[in-house]
């Protein structure tokens, strides 16, 4: 059988084990819930509140924003997961198997999207009984959400990937998410973008999370909505454009960036990154 066959086989098994392992382990079963329910609580306290004369419903506006905030966050996860793997060893038992940074790669990327997928349809689910206004019978929408969706992973977790393999541990995560957090702020998620000043909207359309946000949106919310938009239009071609470019640019960087990683783990950086470790628990 061809090596990438039997690695992407591997791998795809790999991701459905970790995958099934984190819904029946209470710690992470917790971080699935956590989350999607504190979200769907915000949005039940906003469910009744307008948004200035447009006749919508902040509630109804922010749910698929935060859909496609989650989406965006995958990399976050990505990111974390890598970096802790490489502190315990397992990408340095990855590197010593033929092929086994490719199948490491696939079973990380399956279990990623596949507990992104599940967190996505805890909020979703529930949200569409709790907020109103939405349009979610139409296979119209479906098809909107579910491209955007695709390309909006393709688009994220390669960068996950890459922040991953450039920051050295899981004390440094705190530098990517912040950053995040500060693009989410200003990407419309949690109040419509064309209320902030012009620079920042700026600044927010260069971000993935916002395109994620704005193509949910256009998905779930009914057309009256795309009046609160940028140049009151949901954009669809800017959108794919935009997440296709961010899914290029990762594609093509994360493969060189894991490779010169793993060129770099050994035994010994390993047990000496450990050994800090314990220091700081001591």
């Amino acid at each position: 059988m061809n090596p990438t066959t039997t690695a992407i086989r591997a791998g795809w098994a790999r991701g459905l084990i970790e995958l099934r392992q984190s819904f029946t382990n209470g710690a992470d079963l917790l971080s699935h819930l956590l989350w999607p329910v504190l979200m769907l609580i915000v949005m039940y306290f906003m469910r009744d509140t307008g948004f200035g004369s447009s006749g919508l419903l902040l509630g109804t506006l922010a749910l698929p924003s935060i859909l496609g905030m989650n989406a965006a966050l995958g990399m976050v996860s990505m990111s974390q997961q890598l970096t802790a793997e490489r502190e315990d060893g397992t990408l340095l038992r990855a590197k010593a198997t033929p092929n086994g940074m490719r199948g490491y790669l696939v079973g990380k990327v399956v279990s990623v999207a596949g507990g992104l997928l599940a967190d996505l349809a805890i909020l979703l689910i529930p949200g569409l009984f709790i907020v109103d206004g939405l349009v979610a019978g139409s296979p119209g929408a479906w098809l909107t959400l579910a491209w955007v969706l695709v390309l909006g992973m393709v688009a994220t977790l390669p960068i996950g990937a890459v922040l991953g393999s450039v920051f050295p541990s899981a004390r440094s995560q705190g530098l990517i998410q912040l950053p995040i957090l500060g693009m989410i702020a200003i990407s419309g998620i949690f109040y419509p973008i064309t209320s902030m000043p012009e620079w920042l909207q700026w600044v927010a359309q260069v971000s993935p999370i916002y395109w994620l946000g704005l193509g949910m949106r256009s998905a779930l919310l009914p057309d009256a909505a795309v009046g609160v938009e940028i140049g009151e239009s949901w954009r669809h071609l800017e959108t794919a454009g935009v997440l296709g470019a961010w899914a290029v640019l990762g594609l093509a960087v994360a493969p060189i960036v894991l490779r010169r990683m793993a060129r770099r783990e050994s035994g010994s950086s390993v047990a000496e990154r450990r050994e800090k470790a314990l220091q700081r628990v001591g």
